[in-house]
């Protein structure tokens, strides 16, 4: 056991039965957020915007930004 785990185990230890079970609920969080999305989810379009059912494009999402981005001041002096 690592010194992390145990320090983990030993403050879970002292904590009442309602907040172990946060801390088993935020656990099973963690591991269904890397199970299902994986770890480089958010580095594209797709995985970024599907915990909210949306399909979004690489094209719209480069649209999107250009608009954005269009009336942006370019001569800003610092």
């Amino acid at each position: 056991m690592t010194a992390i785990q145990q320090e983990v185990i030993e403050k879970l230890q002292e904590l009442p039965a309602e907040k172990q079970q946060e801390v088993l609920n935020f656990v099973n969080f963690l591991q269904s957020d890397k199970d299902e999305m994986g770890y480089n989810s958010f580095l594209d379009s797709t995985g970024m915007f599907a915990h909210f059912g949306v399909t979004i494009t690489d094209e719209e999402l480069f649209q999107t930004r250009r608009e954005m981005w269009a009336n942006f001041p370019r001569d800003i002096e610092l």
